[in-house]
């Protein structure tokens, strides 16, 4: 198990460029098993994540040629399907949530899946009600055995209408996939309709896919009944992005965010800018001067703030705990409200015990109350309990009075590829013991 160790305190300068998409990675990577022809994807951040599922891909027989840090030639042409049913699949993908993507384009092209139970972040319950109900409604049957898998088959995958309860992300994916080789139309209302969703319908659609609505939330999907090979390059990680936006306020840093991917943030900008963080946009670049101070918006009728997550058009999960982490040197107040994981916000006792003034009202609810800059943080030795609060937690540690040791970093290399090496080019005393 390694560490951070990080003197904060300093200033940073310099420019950085986001990561590919993690959370386009894992359901465009697992979209390989709908053909047999090769599949090249550029872009690809090499964080545990993904390359835990490249090697689930690898054990599968399927052939990978990787042919950069970032790029990656995949064919998926001799699929050994029994090893989704056996010990060694179920030990390594419990470590990774993302591996139930495989089972919509099983069901497709192979006609059975099975889903372990889901692993990854540690942060509440994350159902796969979503998931397995689509797939039932499009023809496939599914048992649960003692085994620890969801077994699933689908001779004969038909289409639906489809309204899904919730719009997840993965949910929606997996139905995608599912539903691109399902004979009829198929439609889908309540859909995730992020980025990264319009990213894996049009990748299908290159393979030969006939998917429309893409980035709506009804999805009519054609199934057809054979997919090709494509090339697919990543959008920016969008969570990395706001990341750095919080890491340059809360530091008094001048930092530039190369290639950004500005038309597909949505609101992000937004948020940050309600915190009173200064950005100028230059092309797709976001440069964030050094700022002594930024106070907190209030709404009109001169009430507290509040940032809430919101299914996509609105504000990502993946990002409160960044905006909260921000909000403690700012002027003013802010209640942040984590809807979607009850175990979200329970890293705040760390920020406390650095001399944050927050009040953790419940599970899903924390007021950050800003110093202003009065006084800086301290540092100490904590945990990262997940890939967000992590990060979180290093913001606070490097912009905080002395030296913080920050454990189980393992959980931060999930998400962010290189991220110390990354900062120490901007001037961060950081590093890894």
């Amino acid at each position: 198990m390694h560490s951070f160790e990080v003197r904060g305190g300093k200033k940073l300068q310099g420019e950085i460029i986001p990561q590919g998409a993690k959370n386009e990675a894992l359901q465009i990577i697992s979209a390989v098993l709908l053909t047999s022809e090769e599949v090249t994807i550029n872009n690809i951040p090499d964080i545990i994540d993904v390359n835990l599922l490249i090697e689930l891909l690898g054990e599968m027989n399927v052939k990978i040629n990787r042919t950069s840090r970032s790029s990656c030639t995949f064919k998926a042409d001799d699929v050994n399907i029994d090893y989704l049913h056996s010990e060694a699949f179920k030990k390594k993908s419990g470590k990774l949530r993302g591996s139930v993507m495989f089972a919509g384009p099983m069901l497709a092209r192979f006609k059975k899946a099975f889903i372990p139970k889901p692993g990854g972040d540690k942060i509440g319950r994350r159902r796969l009600d979503t998931h397995i109900i689509g797939f039932e409604k499009l023809g496939a049957t599914y048992t649960y055995h003692d085994d620890g898998f969801f077994h699933l088959e689908g001779n004969k995958l038909k289409s639906t209408s489809l309204l899904l309860d919730e719009p997840s992300v993965t949910g929606t994916a997996n139905i995608v996939m599912a539903a691109s080789m399902a004979s009829g139309v198929t439609t889908i209302y309540n859909a995730a309709c992020e980025p990264y969703i319009q990213q894996l319908c049009r990748m299908i659609n290159a393979m030969g896919g006939k998917i429309n609505g893409i980035s709506s939330n009804l999805l009519t999907i054609e199934g057809v009944d054979y997919l090709g090979g494509t090339t697919h390059t990543m959008l920016p990680d969008m969570i990395e992005v706001g990341s750095f936006i919080g890491l340059a306020a809360m530091t008094q840093s001048d930092i530039t965010i190369k290639g950004a991917g500005i038309n597909h943030l949505g609101i992000i900008p937004e948020k940050f800018q309600q915190l009173g963080i200064q950005m100028n946009f230059t092309g797709d670049d976001i440069h964030i001067p050094a700022q002594e101070s930024y106070e907190i918006q209030t709404f009109l009728d001169g009430s507290v703030m509040t940032i809430y997550d919101h299914p996509w058009p609105g504000f990502t999960p993946d990002l409160l705990s960044i905006v909260l982490v921000t909000a403690i040197q700012a002027k003013g107040s802010i209640l942040i409200h984590q809807k979607m994981f009850e175990s979200r916000l329970f890293f705040v006792d760390k920020l406390i015990d650095m001399g944050a003034r927050i009040v953790l009202c419940d599970p899903h609810r924390a007021v950050v109350i800003g110093l202003e800059r009065e006084q800086m943080l301290r540092g100490i030795t904590m945990s990262s309990p997940d890939i967000r609060a992590g990060v979180a937690l290093l913001i606070a540690a490097l912009s905080a009075e002395g030296k913080s040791i920050i454990q189980n970093i393992e959980q931060i290399d999930r998400g962010y590829q290189d991220i110390d090496g990354r900062l120490k080019l901007l001037g961060a005393d950081i590093k890894r013991i």
